[in-house]
Order: structure tokens, then sequence, then C-alpha cells
């Protein structure tokens, strides 16, 4: 049993040397919506969708480094606010009606981020607004 638990340490050890992404890539065209639309946007959904990623302390640590780089390359993939103005017309206004709809059907932000996100709980006030600035967009 003692050598169980001294190889599972130097395992977790030795995993930290494993390296992760966590940059932030430069701004090239954020988005422009209404104040209210950035608040919500800036508190529940920039850490994945965008360059703007505020890296917690526990995204230094293997295993949690590798899902949380995942989650943001994904996200960023998806849908990148910091990218914004590279995306066509009809693009933007698909993203800005598809984001509408992720929230309104609970989808976003991801239940698991949340716990440890709490500001991005949104209240049923700020899901009306997201969805009401997608629907402006259809």
């Amino acid at each position: 049993m003692k050598i169980v638990l001294i190889a599972v340490g130097l395992l977790f050890v030795v995993i930290q040397f494993v390296p992760v992404d966590r940059t932030n890539p430069p701004i090239t065209g954020e988005i422009q919506a209404p104040d209210n639309i950035m608040h919500i946007l800036r508190k529940a959904c920039y850490d994945c969708h965008s360059n703007e990623t505020v890296w917690p302390w526990y995204s230094y640590i293997a295993p949690m480094s590798w899902t949380i780089e995942s989650d943001v390359k994904v996200g960023r993939g998806d849908l990148n606010f910091s990218e914004w103005s590279d995306y066509s017309p009809m693009k933007q206004d698909f993203k800005q009606a598809q984001s509408g709809e992720l929230v309104a059907a609970g989808e976003m932000p991801l239940w698991f981020y949340i716990p440890i996100h709490p500001e991005a709980d949104l209240s049923k006030e700020e899901i009306e607004l997201i969805v009401a600035w997608g629907k402006e967009a259809e």
C-alpha cells in the first residue's frame, strides 16, 4: 500500500510537467454590444469565449489544467468575442442568435462552470436580456 501511495504521488508530480497552453492571443476585433449585454458576456462567457481568459490557480494543476485548456480551446473555436470583427456579418448574426438560444435552453454557461464561478449564474432578467439580444440578430 505504501508503494502505491508513493507511486501515485510521484505520478502526480510528474504530470505537472506536461505543458499546457494558457495564452491569451491578441484581441483582433471585440464585439460591440450594449453595455448591459457586455456586462453579462464578460462575467459569464469571456473566460471560455474570448482572448481575455482569467486563468484561475487550479488551471496550473494537472489534470485540471488539461481539462480547462481544452474547454477554453473548444470555447474559443466555437465563439470568440475577441475576434468578432473577423466574422462575416452573417456569421455574427448567427453567433448572436445562437448565443441567445443556448442561454435560453440552459446550455450556457455550462453547468459545471457555475459552481466554481457563481458570478456566471445568470439571473432570470439577465437570461431574458441575452435571449432578446439574440433575437435581434434573427
